[in-house]
């Protein structure tokens, strides 16, 4: 074999080794990111759901207040 050849298969082992290295390091952060994620969203959904029922309960109120407020005649409503 050719010096050359050798120079060649060791430049690619070295390129096939670090692009190995480099997929492992994102698969790893892939898993780290997903666990975070769904930690956040562990953590933030109780106060979604409060907030959610809060505004529900906020424009069944409105809607309540609404329907006891007599609308002006004439005018077209407005007053």
């Amino acid at each position: 074999m050719s010096t050359w050849l050798i120079v060649w298969f060791i430049v690619a082992i070295v390129t096939t080794l670090a692009l190995i290295a480099f997929f492992v390091a994102l698969a790893r952060h892939v898993l780290v990111l997903g666990r975070t994620a769904k930690r956040m969203q562990e953590e933030v959904q109780p106060i979604a759901d409060d907030i959610s029922r809060m505004t529900t309960r906020q424009q069944e109120r409105i809607g309540g207040l609404k329907a006891k407020v007599p609308t002006p005649k004439g005018r077209g409503g407005r007053g």
